[in-house]
């Protein structure tokens, strides 16, 4: 089968590899569309795993089953999702699954930027779900990233009502705006440096869009009655917005890390200003089984649109090409990888 091999953003290749029959518990996936996710250009992070197969937002139709498989057979339509909890260590238990050692380090193999793929039977167990008739592959790729945003919303707390601020307007900043908006929200100002994408957050729900060169707090207080935001969702690793954002969260209210950024950089917190504001600092990284499952429930019901999300549509053999223009931030929002093409 043919896969698209990462040795870094400029080296994408693609090569062939035998494809794996499923042992017991495991079933093959023919890889219908694979998106390609923000951490999948981060070179710190990727080079020294390198060369390896990536895309983990990926859906397709079963093709084969292992022995012991019941829930799937040939034919089905799903969504397969890389990171499973094991459900039952002091993480899982106190409903903090994304911090689970399983979670961490399940997978499937190679990668979604193939042709086709062996999922392992602890992900078919707890990580695979059947796609509505209603919901495309197309959508169905976008469960994992939704999911994910459907955690943060949880850790931070949302409560309707709440005046939102997205920083940074990619794919997971309109997701947060959707999905803020869709559980009714208060006013939602997003930010971004691209015009692009500040016309696509106004676009996707939010009441405004500001550039994160100009006076942030001005437009969230003229937007609030004087107010700052109750919910701030940082999608940018850049460490001015990691920074800023402290600034921006109103009394009480919740400052969200939604996006990493590299190791190097440090936050120095006002602690006292912190202290005084009562507000709450949480980070998010992943998402549990329910919140992926509730993710498709809000595509199949068109709660959050998607579809009108993807911008690119790429054949496998550009899949080098998908990954510079995720890098490059530009006048793309999701790009969708087709390995059958």
């Amino acid at each position: 089968m043919r896969v698209a091999m990462y040795y870094n953003n400029n080296d994408v290749r693609v090569e062939d590899m035998d494809a794996s029959k499923p042992g017991a518990g495991e079933i093959v996936m023919r890889t219908e569309a694979s998106g390609v996710c923000g951490s999948d250009v981060m070179e710190w992070y990727r080079i020294p795993k390198a060369p390896l197969v990536l895309g983990h937002e990926t859906s397709g139709e079963v093709v084969e089953v292992g022995e012991g498989v019941e829930k799937f057979k040939p034919g089905d339509r799903v969504v397969a999702t890389h990171h499973v909890p094991c459900n039952t260590c002091y993480n899982c238990l106190r409903d903090n699954h994304s911090a689970c050692d399983t979670l961490r380090s399940t997978h499937f193999h190679p990668g979604g930027f193939s042709e086709f793929i062996r999922i392992p039977a602890v992900n078919v167990d707890r990580g695979v779900f059947l796609l509505p008739d209603e919901v495309s592959y197309e959508e169905g790729s976008f469960v994992e990233p939704l999911g994910c945003v459907v955690r943060g919303q949880r850790v931070a707390g949302f409560q309707p009502g709440g005046s939102v601020l997205v920083m940074g307007s990619g794919i997971t900043g309109l997701l947060h705006i959707q999905l803020a908006a869709a559980q009714g929200a208060g006013r939602i100002v997003a930010t971004d440096v691209h015009g692009y994408r500040l016309k696509a957050a106004i676009d996707f729900g939010a009441d405004e869009a500001v550039n994160a060169s100009e006076d942030i707090a001005g437009a969230l207080r003229e937007a609030n009655d004087g107010r700052l935001a109750d919910y701030v969702v940082v999608c940018t690793g850049a460490p001015s917005a990691l920074q800023q954002s402290l600034e921006l969260v109103e009394r009480g209210g919740s400052v969200l890390y939604f996006a990493p950024s590299e190791p190097q950089v440090k936050l120095s917190v006002p602690f006292n200003d912190l202290w005084w504001k009562g507000a709450r600092i949480c980070s998010s990284y992943a998402a549990a089984p329910a919140d992926l499952m509730l993710a498709l429930e809000l595509i199949r019901s068109k709660r959050v649109n998607v579809a009108d999300m993807v911008t690119h549509r790429l054949p496998l053999a550009e899949t080098g090409r998908g990954f510079k223009l995720v890098e490059q931030a530009g006048d793309s929002i999701k790009v969708i990888i087709e390995p059958q093409r």
